[in-house]
């Protein structure tokens, strides 16, 4: 039941209806939420697990009886479609390649592509089209884009209240910036270098005559142990000046600079070859330095040179040891001698390594050159274990005995004080690149505009919110509690893109994660403001409706700052796990900047990333499936159940074709189930006549009931915790695998009429239970067999199996257990004996045995003695060596089984001694009393596992 058609149906009949259209009313509601995409491209099967699990927890819920609001919107705000329109402007090959072949845009439309408006309009209504058509809940009455000028009141206000609580300054701060645009660039402005963070290395002076040679360090504290510096004699470097001071650094180098020092100025070029074998002072030693060659030196990561520590850097040691070995080098540079006598100095004490840590480490992860990859792996490690555990050696003057991190901090301070350092800001990776096309550079700028996150005490309230708040799962807490209390200032402004004028300073618009903090709160009010002018919308109208403010306004709408109130705080927001330090963590900030704590979100969810084919998915590099095509060819069925069964939310699902096909045919099955039941009644099952357990006289009819129960209980269980993968495993799979083998058990028992009927009862149960179960995974195909089977009203609003703790029973699933175990006994024997039996002789427990077992259950643990003491006590069995060599056993036995009571195993062999002699090919006997034993097999009988005897 994957016909696109009938999912077509069941979306308009939803439509038609307005199912989903969601108001206040007197139910407990839900309110959730999923980052609204960012439409500059078509809907990949990424995205369709992101919207996915939201729509399966919104529908669960909502057949659990709760008012449930699951609105959607369109994120367009920031410079990314700018930079498309100008690459589809001037017809860049690689863009219109991404955008005709990746996305599938028509020709003529691309051709309207240089409007970047137009860019959203396309996108946002394919992704609506793409949403309906995988049939998701959502209210679309709320739909609204962040440029809608009513949105833009809304941010204004927004912004207004955060200066207004003195939570934004200006200020000088590096960013992340598009030389091109000539605009700040935030990570959805990105092509390349989502996440990579700006970080701040100390520029280190070096004394060359009357100039400086420039190295960049993350760990000025090692100028104690420098040998030498390295630099790269095959690139270019300069001459440039400085505060009056003359520097030579790489001219990729200054050009990075320029963006961070308004002073450089740009002398000569400098003959790199000639600078090797010439030396340089240490700016606190005072030790002279030879510059030594390097290949490894990259000329466009920070200055282009790099002074040398190997006994703390393993990456120093290695070259410095390649070095050694290169004699042409050697001889090319007239460096022998001098490369000779290098040797490492140490100066940081660490537990568990002697003087010259990095020689160590390097000998201990067997790095062999600087082409080996295990040198990354081993200098991050020894870094972290220096900041974490590193003390400074006794020898190092005026910083002995100090903490790495602190000793840091104060050389850094020293170098700047006296003029001997200064500081630069670079990408922790490369490269960063623009959605226009260029790479990014870091720039300072000097009047910003800044979101305060360093605020301690809006941090501290921000905390507050977060202790409150539920965080699947639950290990991510730690993340957010490190990200609200890491965070710096912001830059929340750009000079280019589309979005909301900053209200103070209207030469700046509010970046696109700045205004999507709250925006939440405006899908509770969205549906009112359609016919009001947005210039009505001020401060007033929303202190009102959002902070509960008087008012003397007229042209508030009825209902809204109820519906508002009814509808907030939100219950859960879900986002990708990489927000965690940006988008989520504002998310936190401004609810707590701005709303009062009851109104504060109350739950958090985050995804993992989606992988196609084990590869990370990437739209700008071709490596998607469009989820579009994926519901074409498997139907939206079947893509909501793979998204939903190949990993939980928060990890990583890898889209493999052939599994998607194998999830296919499991949803085949499930509907062929249907018309299985019907054909065993003898006419179509009308579930309104089946909504109670039936009452059952045969054990296995009871195991079926008790197990359906069980599974419900489960996968609710799993569904509370936006685990869609174990309670699909539930719903699905392992409720396959329960019918499958109750079809199995009972298939000899159809030919009797009162087994028929009574097996007829039960799957017509659990037939109007599994489709409600299933129904928000796959909500088309259990439609339609909600509807086929006279269902009352859409299984959508139906209510949610629940689980009857009655009837989930214990003895039940035990006695199929030894059923179970008992045809495998046989079988085992058979094979063993390598015979085949006519006859089995089944011997169960005597009446003794079982109390025994009982008392050994009262005493809790294997306790032989208390056990014989209480047997003996309680006159169990007259033969005591019999009773205590049977105490001895049970207290082995006993910790290793289940005990769960006395099972009338005679009823239950009786009700499947047909099924047994099936199975093992053989007629079966049971006995109570071993009237026939000739080999004395009963005495080996105990609880739950009778004896056996072939013949």
């Amino acid at each position: 039941m994957t016909d696109i058609k009938i999912e077509e149906k069941w979306q308009k009949k939803w439509q038609k209806s307005k199912l989903f259209q969601s108001n206040p009313d007197n139910r407990e509601k839900l309110f959730l939420t999923v980052a609204y995409p960012y439409p500059s491209g078509a809907m990949h099967v990424g995205h369709g697990r992101t919207y996915t699990v939201p729509d399966v927890y919104a529908r669960f819920k909502r057949m659990q009886g709760y008012n449930v609001l699951f609105p959607m919107g369109w994120h367009v705000t920031g410079a990314p479609v700018i930079g498309i329109a100008k690459r589809i402007g001037r017809r860049d090959p690689w863009t219109l390649d991404i955008y005709q072949n990746v996305h599938k845009v028509p020709e003529d439309e691309l051709n309207k592509f240089t409007d970047p408006h137009y860019i959203v309009k396309y996108f946002s209504e394919e992704y609506h089209n793409v949403m309906t058509q995988l049939g998701f809940s959502i209210d679309w009455r709320r739909e609204f884009t962040t440029i809608d000028p009513h949105y833009q009141k809304f941010i204004t206000w927004q912004f207004e209240k955060l200066n207004q609580k003195g939570l934004v300054r200006r200020g000088a701060h590096p960013v992340k910036y598009c030389p091109d645009d000539e605009n700040p660039v935030g990570d959805h402005d990105l092509l390349e270098g989502e996440g990579v963070a700006i970080n701040e290395l100390t520029l280190i002076k070096f004394k060359m005559g009357e100039k400086y040679l420039v190295a960049a360090t993350f760990r000025p504290e090692t100028l104690f142990g420098a040998t030498n510096l390295w630099l790269n004699p095959s690139e270019e470097y300069v001459k440039v000046r400085s505060s009056g001071e003359e520097w030579v650094i790489s001219k990729k180098a200054y050009h990075n600079l320029l963006n961070q020092k308004t002073d450089l100025e740009l002398i000569e070029d400098a003959d790199a070859p000639s600078l090797i074998g010439q030396y340089v002072e240490n700016p606190v030693t005072g030790q002279q330095h030879i510059i030594l060659p390097a290949s490894f030196v990259d000329p466009d990561y920070a200055t282009g040179v790099v002074y040398s520590v190997p006994a703390h850097a393993p990456a120093d040691y290695i070259a410095l040891v390649d070095l050694k070995k290169d004699t042409e080098t050697l001889e090319k540079y007239g460096i022998k001698d001098e490369v000779e006598k290098i040797q490492p100095i140490g100066l940081i004490r660490l537990k568990g390594f002697g003087e010259h840590p990095a020689v160590e480490m390097v000998e201990k992860m067997g790095v062999k050159s600087q082409e080996d990859p295990k040198l990354k792996e081993a200098t991050n490690e020894m870094y972290k274990l220096e900041h974490a555990k590193g003390v400074m050696d006794e020898h190092v003057t005026g910083y002995s005995g100090l903490r790495v991190p602190e000793a840091r901090d104060a050389i850094k301070d020293n170098l700047l004080e006296a003029g001997k350092g200064d500081i630069m800001h670079e990408f922790a990776e490369k490269p960063v690149i623009c959605r226009c096309g260029t790479e990014c550079v870091v720039k300072i700028l000097d009047n910003q505009w800044f979101l305060k996150y360093s605020d301690e005490d809006w941090t501290t309230t921000t905390q507050n919110t977060l202790s409150l708040m539920k965080t699947v799962p639950e290990e991510i807490r730690s993340n957010f509690q490190y990200y609200l209390n890491w965070l710096h200032d912001w830059a929340c402004a750009r000079r280019i893109g589309l979005g909301t004028p900053l209200p103070w300073d209207t030469q700046w618009l509010i970046e696109p994660l700045s205004d999507s903090t709250i925006y939440m709160s405006y899908y509770a009010i969205a549906p009112h403001l359609k016919n009001i002018d947005p210039e009505e919308l001020d401060e007033e109208f929303f202190d009102h409706v959002f902070l509960d403010k008087p008012t003397t306004k007229t042209n508030i709408p009825d209902g809204m700052k109820e519906e508002f109130n009814y509808w907030y705080p939100l219950d859960w927001r879900l986002s990708a796990k990489d927000l965690v330090g940006n988008h989520l963590s504002f998310h936190i900030f401004h609810h707590s900047a701005i709303f009062p704590e009851e109104k504060r979100p109350r739950g958090v969810v985050v995804f993992g990333m989606g992988l196609l084919e084990g590869h990370k998915m990437s739209s700008s590099k071709g490596n998607i499936i469009l989820l579009e095509d994926a519901i074409k060819i498997h139907g939206a069925d079947v893509v909501r159940l793979f998204l939903m069964s190949s990993a939980e939310p928060w990890q990583d699902f890898d889209w493999r074709e052939k599994e998607v096909i194998g999830t296919k045919k499991r949803l085949e099955w499930f509907s062929g189930f249907a018309a299985m039941v019907d054909e065993l009644h003898g006419s179509q099952i009308q579930l309104s006549d089946y909504t109670e357990a039936p009452a059952v006289d045969k054990a296995i009819n009871a195991w079926m009931i008790s197990q359906v129960n069980q599974r419900v209980r489960d996968a609710t269980q799993a569904l509370e915790g936006f685990q869609t993968r174990k309670a699909l495993q539930e719903s699905l799979f392992l409720f396959k695998k329960d019918i499958d083998h109750y079809l199995h058990r009972v298939d000899h028992q159809l030919k009797n009429e009162d087994d028929h009927e009574e097996i007829t009862d039960v799957l017509a149960y659990v037939l109007g239970i599994w489709i409600r179960l299933m129904a928000p995974f796959t909500p088309h195909a259990c439609e339609e067999l909600w509807n086929r089977h006279g269902g009352q009203g859409f299984v959508s609003e139906a209510p949610w199996p629940e689980a009857d703790p009655a009837l989930i029973d214990e003895k039940v699933h035990k006695g199929e257990e030894i059923i179970q175990g008992l045809v495998d006994d046989i079988r085992e024997i058979k094979k063993i004996t390598q015979s085949q039996p006519e006859m089995i002789h089944i011997y169960l427990a005597p009446t003794w045995k079982w109390e025994v077992f009982e008392i050994a259950r009262e005493v809790g643990k294997p306790d032989i003695g208390r056990i014989m003491g209480q047997a003996i006590q309680a006159n169990v069995h007259d033969d005591k060596k019999e009773l205590a060599g049977f105490a001895q056993k049970i207290a082995r036995e006993m910790t290793k089984i289940h005990y769960v009571g006395m099972v009338d195993e005679k009823q239950l062999l009786e009700d499947a001694q047909g099924y047994v002699a099936r199975e093992t090919g053989a007629k079966v006997v049971v006995y109570q009393e071993p009237t026939y034993d000739p080999q004395n097999k009963a005495r080996n009988a105990l609880p739950y596992k009778p004896a056996i005897y072939l013949e």
